[in-house]
């Protein structure tokens, strides 16, 4: 490395123009490709301001292209915040280099967003230097932006106004500026002192005041971005802008289009300034139209704009007599708001300007007007290539290994890796290797099947030490049942560790037929007539027991006598135990019964979890008869406390039990507890794995519902109103149980109530009117026996109103009178006698 190349990298900028003085070209482009070889070699190394700076000048001074010099300043590596274009520019004067702005727009074109802003003066740098119009993308746009919040490099910063209206880029930049999304963050940065974070927005109203910018442009501007859309950061400073300019009424009139939609359409800031402006422009909207917007506003749920919609409503229909009774047709729109004080307000000032509603008969049938549940997606066929086996595998090895593709990729690896050994291992080998599968020994992976599987895949490709393998299976399987379950697991997670040691022992033998245990659902089930197929099939051979045991427990519940006859006349031992379990002589459904469990016990030492654990949750044990072995230990279940170490086989368990729903129910409910009490999320799928499972539900399953629809996380809750509707279609919900559970939980503080209004409007606005009702109407009693009914009673209250007239079934909700009686203007005592009056019609 010379002494050129050792000054660039240690930032000794006069060694380097020291260097570069006088040289010729061929010695330039010499010491340029020996430049270039070395950042190429310290990929790793990061170049900050006094090297990123020494190498600009380097890479100008030596290197023969503005593409050459904007690929070496590019780089991830290089970091040109703070780097002062000014040495760079007198290098190029020097060489003569005429391309200075060619590399400007090549590196505007090639930094990414956070290189370009801090970059950003640099390249505006040498674009100025070069008198260059600027780039218009995006990028840049956003880093000139940025620029006019940024404090000055060095003495006084001049105000806003004077540094924008002679700022050489407005011009070009200007319209571009309402066109890039998110650009707002950075006008939102101020005056670059931290006083004024509406200064730029400031200067350019001033700027159109003294004709420097067109007042209609800006206008245009503003209301494009707010009509396009943003974060709400990033919309403040052009509604700061938009009120700055103050509209006149003439202009408001001919922009009324786009303020129409700004008020029906966009966010709650962004309405509200459209519903000022157009109300202070007076008539600057036709009538009709204005009507028609009102009347979408007056639906919206943000309680202050459709506040200030009535007042204004209520002042139009007082200015203009001849146009009251329209008006107030209008306003009784607002009948149907949540919200009991707006409701009557809007009501009984469309009844003051003559709206006079006409009764109409309806006729409401007293059900669910849900579609029938479609039957449960059929699983996917087998795997029977061997490419296509390898490209599942691959894709798994890219995210997780869901139990459906477990499955089929355990099914293929037994048949076509006993069928087509060498084949199976020379195209499976590369994929492992490029993904860097290994087998895991440490105790934590031991009874995890997304880690218990590379073993086998390994163990089919050849890699690894077969013996150390076939010792380990050997010794899974010699391990008793009793054993498994003592170490603490959920069953699931042992059954997979069992049933994946002895598929790997299965890949010693040839032509294997595969898993008598492929599932013939989606949800994990077998059709009893397919497994009596496969073990006939089989004959008398000796079939796996840990496989064989998790097909029989992958059958429905339901009792089948006949085809229990015809598998116990195979005479085989696996037929006559599906005999067994076709008369429902195996696993009996256990009794389940509902208990609160408190916190674990507070640890030695400072135990900071503790305190943020919720105090209590509602779980469900279950309990076999005195007389049932619980062979598998999957009917049993003494509920954790609050606290205790989960190991996440939720996702497992509809697939072990699909035909058993409660008990399933009652093993998952920990987990979807959690992601109503505490921040567990992505426990949507399960409880739709729940709801699409057969056989009785009963208290596990209502109350899995009930915490569903207080999950925290949005897409939890929506899983939980798919999960809802689809056992409703199938008549398969107890609505008055889920809602005594949802009302009990949420009296004693244990779900945030609010979250489950979404889902259940949602719910009735689907079809499942009776069912929400229903749910509803026992989920009340307990809230309103609360001195103070927790928040989203009200909303309850409001949703059950409708519910209640949806279905025209009257259900006695006690407490209720109790509540009316109390009296006053609270939204809880409207609702409540909203609903009473409901009741008494």
């Amino acid at each position: 490395m010379t002494g050129f190349v050792e000054a660039v990298i240690s930032g000794g900028m006069s060694e380097v123009r020291s260097a570069l003085a006088g040289l010729d070209e061929p010695a330039r482009r010499a010491l340029g490709d020996e430049l270039v070889a070395e950042v190429r070699r310290r990929r790793d190394a990061w170049w900050w301001q006094g090297e990123a700076a020494t190498l600009a000048v380097a890479a100008v001074g030596t290197l023969s292209t503005p593409t050459k010099v904007a690929a070496l300043l590019g780089r991830r590596s290089v970091w040109l915040s703070g780097v002062d274009a000014a040495p760079v520019v007198d290098v190029a004067r020097e060489r003569g280099v005429t391309w200075l702005a060619d590399v400007a727009y090549k590196l505007a074109d090639r930094l990414p967003r956070d290189r370009m802003v801090a970059g950003w003066r640099f390249v505006a740098g040498l674009l100025l230097a070069e008198k260059a119009p600027p780039p218009t993308g995006d990028d840049f746009v956003r880093g000139w932006a940025a620029a006019q919040g940024w404090p000055a490099p060095r003495g006084t910063r001049l105000p806003t106004v004077d540094r924008l209206r002679a700022d050489p880029f407005l011009d070009a930049l200007l319209p571009r500026l309402f066109e890039v999304d998110g650009v707002g963050t950075e006008l939102a940065r101020g005056d670059g002192a931290g006083t004024d974070s509406h200064a730029l927005p400031r200067a350019l109203a001033a700027l159109a005041a003294e004709g420097r910018l067109d007042r209609a442009e800006l206008l245009n501007g503003v209301l494009g971005r707010l009509l396009r859309g943003d974060r709400p950061g990033a919309l403040r400073p052009f509604l700061a802008l938009h009120d700055l300019l103050a509209p006149a009424p003439d202009e408001v009139a001919v922009r009324s289009n786009a303020y129409l939609r700004l008020l029906t359409d966009g966010p709650g800031p962004v309405a509200r300034a459209a519903q000022r402006t157009l109300r202070e422009a007076g008539d600057a909207a036709e009538p009709e139209a204005l009507w028609e917007a009102a009347r979408t506003v007056l639906a919206r749920p943000e309680k202050a704009l459709v506040r200030a919609q009535v007042s204004w409503l209520d002042r139009l229909a007082r200015q203009h007599p001849d146009q009251a009774a329209e008006i107030g047709a209008v306003l009784a729109v607002a009948a149907d708001h949540p919200d009991a004080g707006l409701r009557e307000r809007a009501l009984t000032l469309a009844q003051r300007h003559g709206h006079r509603p006409v009764a109409v008969a309806t006729v409401v049938e007293a059900r669910d007007d849900l579609p029938p549940p479609l039957p449960a997606a059929a699983a996917p066929p087998p795997i029977d290539d061997v490419d296509e086996l390898v490209e599942e595998v691959a894709a798994a090895l890219r995210g997780q290994w869901p139990t459906a593709v477990l499955e089929r990729v355990v099914d293929g690896l037994v048949r076509l890796g006993t069928r087509e050994r060498d084949r199976v291992a020379a195209a499976l080998g590369p994929v492992l290797r490029r993904a860097q599968v290994t087998e895991y020994h440490q105790t934590w992976a031991r009874f995890l099947p997304a880690a218990q599987v590379n073993g086998l895949l390994l163990a089919a490709a050849g890699i690894g030490d077969a013996t150390r393998r076939r010792d380990h299976w050997a010794s899974v399987l010699a391990t008793s049942r009793s054993a498994e379950a003592a170490s603490g697991r959920p069953a699931p997670m042992w059954l997979y560790r069992l049933r994946l040691a002895e598929a790997g022992q299965r890949l010693d033998g040839h032509d294997d037929p595969g898993l008598l245990s492929a599932p013939t659902s989606a949800t994990g089930a077998i059709e009893p007539q397919v497994l009596y197929e496969r073990l006939a099939a089989f004959g008398a051979r000796p079939y796996w027991q840990w496989d064989c045991g998790q097909a029989f427990l992958r059958l429905p519940a339901d009792v089948d006598e006949p085809l229990a006859a015809r598998a116990e006349a195979l005479g085989t031992t696996a037929g006559i135990e599906l005999a067994a379990w076709l008369r429902g002589e195996i696993v009996p459904v256990p009794a389940q019964e509902v208990v609160t469990v408190g916190r674990r016990e507070r640890s030695r030492g400072h135990d900071w979890i503790y305190d943020s654990l919720p105090e209590r949750r509602r779980l469900v044990a279950l309990t076999p008869s005195a007389d049932v072995d619980d062979r598998f230990g999957l009917i049993t279940l003494t509920p954790p406390t609050i606290g205790t170490r989960m190991f996440g086989a939720g996702d497992l368990w509809p697939a072990v039990l699909p035909g058993h729903r409660g008990v399933v129910a009652a093993q998952v409910l920990p987990e979807l507890a959690m992601a109503a009490q505490e921040d567990l999320g992505g426990r949507g799928p399960v409880l739709l794995a729940l709801a699409e499972c057969t056989g009785a539900g009963g208290p596990a399953l209502d109350l899995a519902v009930a915490y569903g629809l207080c999950a925290r996380h949005e897409a939890d809750r929506v899983a939980a109103l798919d999960a809802l509707l689809l056992l409703a279609a199938a008549g398969d919900l107890d609505a008055p149980a889920v809602g005594g559970h949802l009302g009990e939980i949420g009296a004693q503080g244990q779900v945030i109530l609010t979250r489950a209004v979404t889902p259940l409007r949602d719910a009735l606005a689907a079809g499942a009117r009776l069912s929400v009702w229903r749910l509803l109407a026992a989920a009340l009693p307990p809230l309103l026996a609360e001195p103070t009914p927790p928040r989203g009673t009200p909303d309850l209250l409001a949703l059950a109103a409708e519910a209640a007239t949806a279905t025209g079934i009257r259900i006695e909700v006690p407490g209720l009178a109790d509540v009316v009686a109390r009296g006053g203007g609270s939204r809880l005592v409207a609702e409540a006698r909203r609903l009473a009056g409901v009741l008494a019609v």
